[in-house]
């Protein structure tokens, strides 16, 4: 017979002699047949808690290694599912076993949740995630949008997916993007993906502020470990207790932006940044020019 206590309640083991005489033999054999009955309880994911909806080329993929590393926190299998802009999933009613597939069985304590930048672009993706949890909670990042376009391009020349110039890029941008699949039109969507008035109404349409956490990049990038921290409070996670200032999914840049692309840019940009300073309280002085 074994007494003892496990988390505040009593226990009393009580093993049959040939048992006994064998557990007590072997100290692992007795660890094995024990711990099994301490293991935490681990359940099927049945919605996610939280997704990090974008801004593309706004410090996700980081957002997404520090997220994925913290012991109470499941960010799924891989980064960027595409289920809420995959419109071909939404044709009939859709299937969240699709989504759900990604994730293992979790513990009592932990959370789940999604990084696919797009979600905030696409149109659909704001009202279709809240069909699916209107609880859920949303991070946003987002970048100066005139940085955002440049590094948008200069990733998609890295790819070798970009046979223009970034100047030629943004005038041909409408021409491109109008009537092209979703797929194929964000890929070139170096300027329509940089208003975030528009795409930030659509979450608000849907989502209370409360659900809603918006970062600046230039913040997370120069504060890291207090952003991150305020993040994971938003998401009811303790601190992460070592953080490496580490960027990821950076992409050597083929050429700067020269003074006339930016001064261009600027004035494509300079009312929808008023309006996110309005929205979100922001101070984007650093934004402008």
């Amino acid at each position: 017979m074994i007494e003892g206590t496990h988390k505040g309640h009593n226990y009393v083991l009580r093993f049959e002699a040939s048992l006994q005489e064998k557990l007590s033999a072997s100290p692992t054999g007795f660890a094995m047949y024990i711990s099994p009955m301490f293991r935490s309880k681990r359940r099927k994911i049945d919605r996610l808690d939280f997704i990090l909806a974008g801004a593309q080329k706004s410090g996700t993929t980081a957002l997404h290694y520090f997220l994925s590393r913290h012991p109470d926190i499941c960010m799924g299998d891989k980064q960027e599912i595409h289920f809420f802009d995959n419109d071909a999933l939404f044709v009939s009613e859709p299937d969240y076993e699709q989504l759900h597939k990604h994730y293992r069985p979790l513990t009592q304590s932990m959370i789940a949740g999604d990084c696919t930048p797009s979600y905030l672009y696409h149109e659909p993706a704001a009202e279709r995630i809240w069909n699916y949890n209107p609880k859920i909670k949303l991070l946003i990042i987002l970048r100066n949008p005139i940085e955002r376009a440049f590094a948008h391009w200069n990733m998609q020349r890295f790819k070798g997916r970009e046979p223009l110039d970034f100047f030629d890029a943004v005038r041909e941008e409408q021409t491109r993007i109008s009537g092209a699949p979703p797929v194929d039109a964000r890929r070139f969507a170096y300027i329509d993906r940089g208003f975030y008035g528009r795409q930030l109404e659509r979450l608000f349409k849907f989502f209370p502020r409360e659900h809603v956490k918006a970062v600046k990049f230039e913040n997370f990038k120069a504060k890291r470990r207090e952003t991150l921290t305020s993040i994971l409070s938003f998401l009811g996670c303790k601190p992460l207790r070592s953080v490496r200032n580490k960027d990821r999914n950076i992409v050597p840049y083929e050429r700067g932006m020269n003074w006339e692309e930016r001064v261009f840019l600027y004035h494509l940009f300079a009312e929808d940044i008023a309006e996110v300073e309005q929205m979100l309280g922001w101070d984007c002085s650093d934004w402008k020019l």
